[in-house]
Formats: structure tokens, C-alpha cells, sequence
């Protein structure tokens, strides 16, 4: 079952063509990445999807319903309730705990229970730091809160932009083990990566140029 589907997807900015004709499925359960050269198209992509943008042509469906037609109030409420989001640069509150950070996401979408993002902290390793700020987190750490607080609201679609790019080699894998065993319970992951090696841990790796898909590579991901 299709999660996603983007049909004949264009963007453009003024006469810049960022997105031209894309046509590409993602199953429900599936781990995507999305790779291409800088100007490829990768982060207008992301935003479409992420329901932070919204094509100039073409149709997006998630979960059933055509995101493209959605108003930009409408757009918010699908990403707060559809989508978990994963940032290169973290975006935490700097004076608020890690606990407490990934408590905003659930005060925006229900009620904030702190026995639930402790659990969600603990899934990432990081039950023992929950009253530390991010200036007291290493990177990863950082990382992994983002990573709790994009899990909090069960998502129907893990967004991660560049998650691995402001880290060292031991975070990175360790970040990729958590992707690893979210996929291995059926969560759909969408991973936005310059790295080749994190594209492929991933079933299947879109290549961008030109702000169109060049290829889809199936991957068999590494041991």
C-alpha cells in the first residue's frame, strides 16, 4: 500500500525549474533515500513532502489524501499530525531540558505527558539525560532527542533532512541503528542525505539531477 505518491510534481521559483515531472510511490513500511548534487532538487522535494511547500504542478498524495490542494493552515495541521521531522541542524529550544523539548511537539499536536516522552527518550539512549539542555548534549545527543521528539506523535512518515551530516562516524552509526530499528517495527522513513553510505542502509535510493529523478538504485544495504 502506498504511502506517498507524487504524480508528474513540478516546482518553480520565478523561471527556475527546482522540480520537473517527478512521479515516484513510497509503500507504507518503506525506507527511502533521496540523494542528488546541491541544485538537484533534494530540499524543495523534502519540503513538498514535508507539507512545508506546495508544488506548481502535479499532485501529492499522503496517506491517501492530496496534500497539493491544502491550504497553508491545513498543510500545518498534516505535518503536525502525519509527519515526523528530522533537521541537519537540530532547531532544539536552547532552555529547555531534553525532556521538555520533546514535549513541545506533543503540546502541539494533544496534551504533553512526561511519562511518554521519557519513553520516547529512552528508545534513543537518552532516558538518563533528560533534564540536560543542549548546550550540556553532545551532537548526537542532540540528534537522538530530535529523533524522540519527531517519534513522540507517531508519525505516518519519518522526514530526515541530512540527519548524520553534523556528526562524527560513531554518532552517525549510532543514529542509523535507531533508523534501523524503526524500519525493522514499519515505520516509512524518508532520509535526505549527500553520504553515500547512509543512502545505503536504505531498500531503495532516488538520485536527483536537474531537479529530475536520473535513477532509483535498489539497494541491498550494508551488513
Amino acid at each position: 500500500m502506498e504511502l506517498l505518491e507524487l504524480k508528474e510534481v513540478s516546482k518553480e521559483y520565478g523561471n527556475l525549474r527546482a522540480l520537473q515531472n517527478i512521479n515516484l510511490s513510497v509503500k507504507q513500511g518503506e525506507w527511502l533515500a533521496i540523494m542528488g548534487p546541491s541544485g538537484s532538487g533534494k530540499t524543495t522535494m523534502m519540503n513538498i513532502i514535508g507539507c512545508m511547500d506546495k508544488p506548481s504542478a502535479g499532485s501529492v498524495f499522503l496517506d491517501g489524501l492530496n496534500i497539493s490542494r491544502e491550504s497553508a493552515r491545513n498543510l500545518t495541521t498534516l505535518r503536525r499530525d502525519k509527519i515526523g521531522l528530522i533537521f541537519q541542524q537540530f532547531h532544539l529550544v536552547n532552555y529547555l531540558t531534553a525532556l521538555e523539548n520533546v514535549m513541545v511537539a506533543q503540546y502541539y499536536h494533544s496534551m504533553p505527558d512526561e511519562g511518554e516522552a521519557l519513553e520516547a527518550l529512552e528508545r534513543v539512549g537518552l532516558a538518563d539525560r533528560a533534564k540536560h539542555l543542549p548546550s550540556q548534549l553532545s551532537g548526537g545527543e542532540q540528534q537522538r532527542v530530535c529523533i524522540a521528539r519527531a517519534l513522540i506523535n507517531y508519525p505516518a512518515l519519518i522526514l530526515a533532512d541530512e540527519p548524520t551530516g553534523n556528526l562524527d562516524e560513531a554518532n552517525e552509526q549510532i543514529v542509523i541503528d535507531i533508523f534501523k530499528q524503526l524500519h525493522a517495527e514499519g515505520s516509512t522513513i524518508i532520509v535526505v542525505t549527500h553520504d553515500p553510505e547512509v543512502a545505503e542502509d536504505a531498500e531503495r535510493t532516488v538520485v536527483l539531477e536537474h531537479g529530475r529523478i536520473a535513477r532509483i538504485v535498489e539497494n541491498e544495504g550494508r551488513p
